[in-house]
């Protein structure tokens, strides 16, 4: 507890040393068009995507609104590069490129990795970085990384909206947002919402709530920016349907195979931010960040494990895990303007501290009778009879059945992480045309996992450092080619921190690298078009079952093309395409790598008629996907292609009142969107209408 208090004193003290200019400070509207790193260690006018050399893909808030997104999973339907995993029907879990990852996700640049759905009531834009990016936003970002950035308070402005949305299904949503300016160099800004959960399938249901008030303060040349979040969420756990043949059995697609009660994730979260920006002189400025969140996750489940389809049964396994965690974070960095001669550019100099403490159980399920052989005898799963709904009372030979998760233990971890972290970049002018970004980023990271149940320690430190280089080419202001290289890495307890054995912490963490070439063209101010080619492998480190000695693999390679279309065509047509093209190998080349699909085709069209109509149509195509690692020239459990069509309609009934009505899955489409393992598939959801209505005050 000290320590938080110590650093909350630090960053308090550090408002009155450097607020002390009184000049005003400039706004500057660059929302879609800059990310978040960018515009907080800008200096004049911020980095433009057009000069990033890296794959990047930028989502405002009114374009979720407009196409009625209401996850993240939502948004990277319509992203290329990405596609979604199921995350065990509790968390948002996405692929980059083939890398899967439920923990690189960053709200303003600050590491937000707790399993769990998270809202976008109070998010400006959305950020996915494709490729592995640890210099600016730390350890992680193995495959790529999705930031949030969070509605803030605006000095000088007085405005507010006032949201609510249902569907066809049942779910409702209601959000506010309203910023008040409390004198010339204050503001206020409050975002809430409360969501009511439903979709296609039975027992689906559940509740959020989050409430985010933020303050702005700008003393002269310093900025500061507060923000205190609460969450609370509860909803149905559905872990999908099983397969056979290798592919999902259609005719399960009404059957939910979980129990009311039984299929439960419950999150409690408070999230304290701080964020001070203070220009020091015409070429330098410093900024410092602190963020504090305390998380109680829970989740228990029951899932398909096996599945018979002779006589109808299916296998039922399942766990109760609740999680505890709270992370402090401080970021402090400095950037300053250089010029000699011909060269010009920016140098950034940070340094980083992470303190977490995770706390995580996992408990089996626990049957009293055992169906078969030693029948009678407690067992952690257990076949029933399949029906609508389950019926979990009787085993399918017909014994008394119940369940608790509380009797048998499996594991019980306590975790103590600790990251400190340099970094350097430089942002380089060698010329009009040549520019150049180039930095790397030094991690120690310290770890004790304390196997509580079985009262031991394992401890791990790693240095590890993680270069990247960026060169662009501009052959004209609108247009940019680009070489880039990156790594990031991923220690040995995972990105959960859940586990740490004996061969584990004598291992070294798995690498992952990018190579990417890339174009960017500004058709004009408000339409970009993108590709890249890129190569990305992960490497890991593993004995010999035989020998014993540390051998490296290469666990991962992916190679393939995206391509971007997105903006404004004219003042009524607006465009966004993307198309990817993927092809991997894992294991030296033995297999074909899980939840990679060689294809995938996102588009958006909208078209404003006149001032008081508008439509969209959307389309988006997924190909086929394997549900595990398959050996090359071998069939295995695999995810159909499929192809879903989405329309809009928009209604600006008047200045400030407009009204959106959302078909989803215009074709009543059956997909299955991502699987968790083999009879876990995720049923899509089926022909769905949302209407929604939007006041601005």
């Amino acid at each position: 507890m000290k320590k938080y208090i110590y650093s909350a004193l630090l960053l308090i003290g550090s408002f009155g040393v450097i607020a002390q200019n009184s000049d005003d400070v400039e706004e500057v509207e660059v929302k879609g068009k800059v990310l978040y790193v960018d515009q907080v260690n800008s200096l004049k006018p911020p980095v433009p995507i057009l000069d990033v050399p890296q794959s990047v893909s930028v989502i405002t808030d009114e374009e979720i609104k407009n196409q009625g997104f209401r996850e993240i999973a939502d948004i990277i339907r319509y992203s290329p590069g990405v596609n979604t995993s199921q995350g065990e029907g509790h968390r948002d879990a996405v692929v980059f490129r083939g890398v899967r990852s439920t923990a690189d996700f960053y709200q303003d640049g600050v590491r937000d990795d707790v399993q769990y759905y998270r809202s976008l009531y109070n998010v400006e834009q959305l950020e996915i970085l494709r490729g592995p990016n640890a210099l600016l936003f730390g350890r992680g970002g193995t495959g790529g990384l999705i930031n949030r950035v969070s509605k803030k308070a605006e000095i000088g402005e007085a405005f507010g909206t006032f949201d609510f949305g249902a569907d066809s299904f049942g779910a409702a949503d209601l959000a506010l947002d309203a910023n008040f300016a409390t004198s010339d160099t204050t503001a206020v800004r409050l975002n809430l919402h409360t969501d009511s959960l439903a979709n296609h399938r039975d027992f689906y249901e559940g509740e959020r709530y989050g409430i985010n008030p933020t303050v702005k303060i700008v003393a002269g040349d310093t900025t500061v920016d507060l923000s205190y979040e609460i969450a609370d969420h509860e909803r149905f756990i559905d872990r999908g349907i099983p397969t056979a043949n290798n592919t999902p059995v259609e005719s399960l697609k009404d059957v939910v195979f979980g129990v009311k009660g039984l299929n439960l994730q419950t999150l409690e979260a408070s999230i304290l931010r701080a964020n001070v920006a203070h220009d020091y002189s015409d070429s330098g400025k410093f900024n410092m960040s602190f963020t504090s969140s305390d998380f109680k996750k829970m989740y228990k489940n029951l899932y398909a494990a096996g599945y018979t389809a002779a006589d109808n049964t299916v296998k039922l396994d399942g766990y109760l895990d609740p999680t505890e965690r709270q992370n402090m974070i401080l970021n402090a960095n400095v950037v300053n303007e250089f010029s000699n001669g011909s060269t010009s550019g920016t140098v950034l100099v940070g340094l980083e501290f992470v303190d977490t403490d995770n706390k995580n159980y996992r408990y089996n399920t626990f049957f009293n009778n055992r169906a078969g052989k030693d029948a009678g005898e407690p067992t952690d799963q257990q076949i029933f009879n399949i029906t609508r709904p389950l019926d979990i009372s009787k085993t399918s030979t017909g014994l008394d059945s119940t369940v608790d998760y509380t009797t048998d233990l499996k594991s019980s971890s306590e975790s103590d992480i600790t990251v400190t972290s340099f970094y350097l970049q430089g942002d380089i002018d060698f010329s009009d045309n040549w520019k150049m970004i180039i930095g790397g980023r030094l991690d120690n990271f310290d770890i004790t996992v304390t196997d509580v149940k079985k009262a031991q320690d394992q401890s791990r430190k790693d240095d590890m450092f993680s270069p990247r280089l960026g060169v662009i080419y501009k052959p004209v202001d609108n247009m940019s080619l680009y070489v880039s290289y990156s790594e990031s890495f991923l220690p040995r307890s995972g990105e959960q921190y859940k586990k740490l054995d004996a061969s584990g912490a004598a291992l070294d963490p798995d690498v992952f690298k990018n190579t990417e070439i890339g174009y960017k063209y500004d058709i004009h101010d408000a339409l970009t078009f993108t590709a890249a080619i890129f190569d990305s492998e992960s490497t890991r480190a593993e004995k010999d079952n035989v020998s014993g000695e540390t051998n490296e693999i290469r666990g991962l390679e992916v190679e393939g093309v995206e391509i971007e279309l997105s903006g404004d065509i004219d003042d009524q047509n607006n465009l966004t395409f993307g198309y990817t093209s993927l092809d991997g190998v894992t294991s030296k080349g033995t297999k074909q790598p899980r939840e990679l699909p060689d294809q995938m085709l996102s588009l958006w069209y909208s078209y404003q008629a006149n001032e008081t109509f508008g439509f969209g149509l959307g389309v988006t195509h997924q190909g086929e996907s394997f549900i595990k690692d398959t050996s090359n020239g071998s069939t295995g459990p695999a995810l159909p292609d499929y192809t879903r069509v989405d329309f809009a309609l928009f209604i600006n009934a008047s200045d400030n009142d407009v009204i959106r009505i959302n078909i989803e899955n215009l074709t009543d489409e059956l997909y299955f969107p991502h699987s968790h393992s083999t009879h876990q598939a995720s049923v899509g959801e089926s022909l769905n209408a949302r209407v929604s209505y939007t006041r601005r005050f």
